[in-house]
């Protein structure tokens, strides 16, 4: 393998001068056409964006600030203040800017996920706080007080502000097929099959893969993706070079070695292209892992799963004050559905069926009833039909001819979820984890599966916020799994949030 790379490792400046006599490499894809933006230079466009946006928010803090100042009676007057700001903001704008440079907070690279863009965002406005104080104080500039404390506060949050707007678009923008990166998958097919899945999957991330390399020549033309097989790892220059992708991601089963690996950087450093390695590890949240290079080595240390400290005290006593207090105030809520579901039909309020909780312990779970009183009888007939939306495993109907005119409405706004409230307060739930199973969907559970029952359910969590029952049983059982070794209570907060928006939006709900 050594010799085969080795062979590979020529002159850049040759093979570039050979493009045009070089025959494809078994491809199906297009070269790139010349009028596409690199990945390059859409990380610059992006980073100067970002750069035009924070003046202009820092003058608009500076203003804000100024005016604050001068509105404040109980400190009087300042007619020489305005001057002193005019002198000072450019030293003022123009050290922020550079902190904010320094501590990464214009690499485009992440921006699209990841609370590190925001970190750095923060620690370099902390670090232009100390600067610009300084420089003032050394300086002997007579500046307000308030003013100076009125900028530092307002504008951090318009710069944080920016990044959030930024990567909602820039995300929107790479869902939709644009301002992405060329991706080329190096490993096996099996690993290239499942990380051409996910990224497919998460195409807000913006990387289109556009072919594979494997170990070894031969086998099928194409994954099962659709993505083609380009050629051996042997090829892998040629690939690049004809290609011209934006990205080359070594995954798990390839078969350079070190040396292999480090020589084949040195020239696609030399051809542009960007490197990223995946190891052999997924549906691990950003905080279990930690990268430390030792003797050259770069290790990656994973925290083990924490499905333990998803049924710790601090979480059960969110889960009692979040019930309790929910209650509380959607009381008149409660009261008024009751009352329509009541009048409806004139059958029970509460719908109860045994759901399984933590560590397969059977509960009585609470809805509002939003079927007809016969559903279960109904569902029997229903099930040999053809279902367009649940799953495998889950029976879901977009609709569903067992549901009454109320509950239609209960189940577009989440409504006839209210009851399990007094689940989570009882113990039986958690307001965020799995979705409670029913006995005959636990019965059809694989080891894997088995997995969603280490903690309590909930009454909404990363199925509820991604999809319902737009989702299949893999999904669904991928995202309660991720959620379950990789819970911590800031995750918990979020998906409280995203909840909102999913209710209001009905996506999935039926």
């Amino acid at each position: 393998m050594t010799t085969e790379y080795a062979s590979q490792a020529i002159d850049t400046a040759t093979l570039r001068q050979q493009r045009s006599d070089e025959a494809p490499v078994a491809t199906t894809s297009p070269v790139r056409p010349t009028t596409r933006r690199g990945a390059r230079e859409v990380r610059a466009l992006l980073g100067l964006g970002l750069l035009s946006a924070d003046a202009l928010v820092l003058a608009v803090a500076c203003a804000a600030a100024l005016a604050f100042r001068q509105n404040m009676e109980i400190l009087g007057s300042a007619p020489g203040l305005p001057m002193t700001v005019l002198h000072v903001s450019l030293a003022i704008g123009g050290g922020w800017l550079l902190a904010l440079l320094i501590f990464g907070a214009y690499d485009a690279r992440v921006l699209p996920a990841g609370p590190e863009m925001y970190r750095n965002v923060t620690t370099a406005s902390l670090a232009a706080v100390g600067i610009v104080g300084a420089t003032l104080y050394l300086s002997d500039v007579d500046l307000s007080r308030p003013f100076f404390v009125v900028l530092f506060l307002i504008g951090p949050a318009l710069l944080l502000l920016v990044r959030l707007v930024a990567r909602r678009l820039l995300n929107r923008a790479r869902a939709h097929g644009r301002l992405g990166s060329r991706v080329l998958v190096v490993g096996s097919r099996r690993n290239a099959r499942g990380i051409s899945r996910t990224l497919q999957r998460e195409s807000w991330l913006g990387y289109e893969v556009m072919g594979a390399v494997g170990p070894a020549a031969g086998g099928a033309d194409a994954l099962d993706t659709g993505i083609p097989v380009l050629g051996a790892e042997e090829d892998l220059l040629s690939v690049v070079l004809h290609e011209q992708p934006d990205v080359v991601l070594f995954a798990a089963g390839s078969s350079a070695t070190a040396e292999d690996f480090r020589r084949v950087a040195w020239e696609l450093e030399e051809l542009e292209v960007e490197v990223i390695v995946v190891p052999a590890l997924s549906e691990i949240s950003g905080d279990r892992i930690s990268m430390r290079p030792v003797a050259g080595l770069p290790l990656v240390h994973m925290d083990l799963p924490r499905s333990r400290d998803a049924l710790a005290w601090t979480k059960r006593l969110f889960d009692v004050a979040g019930s309790a207090l929910l209650l509380l105030a959607l009381s008149p809520v409660l009261v008024v559905v009751a009352m329509a579901v009541k009048l409806g039909d004139g059958g029970p309020v509460v719908f109860r069926q045994e759901r399984v909780g933590r560590a397969g312990e059977p509960f009585e779970f609470l809805k509002f009833r939003s079927m007809v009183l016969d559903a279960e009888e109904r569902r029997v007939a229903l099930e040999g039909q053809d279902r367009d939306r649940g799953n495998v495993i889950m029976f879901k109907m977009a609709d569903d001819p067992r549901i009454t005119r109320v509950g239609k409405v209960l189940r577009r706004y989440s409504l006839d979820e209210l009851p399990q409230l007094w689940n989570v307060l009882r113990g039986d739930m958690s307001l965020i984890g799995p979705r409670p199973a029913l006995p005959r969907e636990v019965q059809e559970y694989d080891a894997d599966a088995r997995r969603r029952l280490a903690v309590r359910p909930g009454i909404t969590g990363l199925w509820q916020v991604s999809g319902r029952s737009d989702l299949s049983w893999d999904e669904t059982v991928r995202l309660d799994l991720f959620y379950v070794d990789n819970w911590s209570f800031t995750q918990d907060l979020q998906i409280l949030v995203r909840t909102l928006r999913a209710v209001l939006a009905s996506r999935g709900a039926y």
